[in-house]
């Protein structure tokens, strides 16, 4: 299984959490919640073919973690 890091920033103009997969182009997304953005992340690594993949990333001092 292979672990790939996402960071997640909030945009300031829209207030939303957007989540990105650094060094892996068109990873991206947002949501309205970290939960709700994990979701969405593990969409886009759907879409892009990855599997056996495991999330890791950080927020707010709390770590989310989940496989794809």
């Amino acid at each position: 299984m292979k672990t790939v890091d996402f960071i997640i920033e909030q945009c300031s103009q829209t207030k939303l959490l957007v989540g990105y997969i650094p060094g892996v182009a068109g990873a991206h997304s947002q949501g309205q919640s970290a939960e709700a953005l994990v979701d969405n992340l593990k969409e886009v690594c759907e879409l892009l073919e990855f599997s056996g993949v495991q999330l890791v990333g950080k927020f707010d001092g709390s770590t989310y973690q989940l496989q794809v």
